[in-house]
């Protein structure tokens, strides 16, 4: 890779290339007329190409390029292109090692130092195999709710869809068929998400059980257990405690063997505020 930009007088007769702009310079990949950098490789690789800044005004331009969605390195990302000159800019892009299989899109963009601006998209397409596996994980069961998180363990981005089930002491109490969740989990996401449970018992034990499928064969359950138990029957039963328990104060202050009076109470000697 060139450590500069290089420089080549700009004909007046090639068309505007992609991304122009009225101010009199624009963006666009060097070379075949390309509407898009277009670029392939497997986790990991370095691809390469070059991006060209055109002035076909009278002026010269300063511009900065940077890279949107994809992480592109320059060899020169400040620039100053004289009038009626093209500038030409290799640049990398590295596609992360962590990226599962499948195309994800960015861009190429230049900026001038009157902040207009000019992109050029990039289309990037990951290869390797593809692994579509999740897990579900926390589960958790609330007066109101059921809280979960779904994990992305695999290599293609993915569309979950989640079936919920409830057993209590004396049958099903909750039966919700499988039904797709508006997330989309990118390879290594974690997403909180909580399922409502307006209507669930007041006086019952159940097994909660969650399960989560999507496209390719990902699939995962995960299972817990909860108690309801009313407040009033808790409360009731607190008050009845206390109850019994100052009816067997109040029987032994009725069995307790007299005594004679105390002596009188000696006059307070220290000061009175």
């Amino acid at each position: 890779m060139l450590t500069a930009a290089q420089l080549a007088v700009a004909p007046s007769a090639v068309a505007q290339p992609a991304g122009a702009l009225a101010g009199g310079w624009g963006l666009a990949p060097l070379g075949g007329g390309r509407p898009a950098f277009y670029a392939e490789g497997t986790a990991g690789a370095v691809l390469r190409d070059t991006v060209a800044v055109t002035n076909r005004g009278r002026a010269p331009v300063s511009v900065r390029l940077r890279g949107s969605g994809v992480p592109a390195v320059f060899a020169r990302s400040g620039l100053r292109i004289p009038a009626r000159t093209r500038a030409e800019v290799p640049f990398t892009v590295t596609v992360p090692r962590d990226a599962g299989p499948g195309d994800r899109t960015g861009a190429i963009v230049a900026r001038d130092a009157h902040g207009r601006t000019a992109t050029v998209p990039v289309r990037l397409r990951v290869g390797g195999p593809a692994l579509a596996a999740l897990t579900v994980e926390h589960l958790a069961v609330h007066p109101d709710r059921i809280t979960y998180e779904l994990v992305n363990r695999g290599t293609t981005v993915l569309v979950p869809r989640l079936a919920v089930r409830a057993d209590g002491v004396f049958g099903r109490v909750l039966d919700r068929a499988p039904r797709t969740l508006p997330v989309r989990l990118p390879p290594g996401a974690r997403r909180t998400l909580s399922e409502p449970w307006p209507g669930r018992p007041v006086l019952d034990e159940v097994r909660v059980r969650l399960t989560v499928t999507a496209a390719g064969g990902a699939r995962d359950t995960a299972d817990t257990s909860a108690a309801f138990v009313p407040w009033g029957a808790v409360t009731g039963g607190s008050a009845a405690v206390a109850a019994g328990a100052a009816v067997l104060l109040r029987r032994r202050r009725g069995h307790r063997t007299p005594t004679a009076p105390p002596p009188a109470a000696a006059e307070p000697t220290g000061a009175v505020s």
